[in-house]
């Protein structure tokens, strides 16, 4: 399967286009998230195949698309935590730059071979 352009879906059973030439009024999940934009729960009405089949991208309707939401502070407040709880050792309380390897669970100063 090469190039499939089945805007109907008679073949592949989904309105299929290839690469760079999907109508206007469609994007990708990715082209919706730089738009900020989300597909508000709906499901795709297409797909772009390429590499020969083997790599899709589902489309999505603009004008179904609603605006991104934000987060709440309560929910920014949580995700910081969450954050500095993975850069804290667990050895020796330091709250590290980076986030401490799950492997050893303490920062590289606690941890037995690591950098000094």
């Amino acid at each position: 399967m090469t190039t499939v352009y089945d805007p109907a879906g008679t073949v592949t059973g989904f309105p299929t286009y290839p690469y760079r030439l999907a109508p206007g009024g469609l994007a990708t999940r990715r082209q919706l998230r730089a738009a900020g934009l989300r597909p508000d729960g709906h499901d795709p009405v297409a797909q772009i195949l390429w590499r020969r089949g083997k790599r899709v991208a589902y489309l999505y309707r603009l004008d179904c698309a609603k605006p991104k939401r934000t987060a709440t502070p309560a929910q920014r407040e949580a995700i910081a935590k969450a954050l500095r709880a993975r850069r804290t050792c667990h050895a020796c309380g330091v709250v590290r730059p980076y986030y401490i390897p799950r492997r050893t669970g303490s920062c590289l100063d606690c941890t037995p071979g690591g950098a000094r």
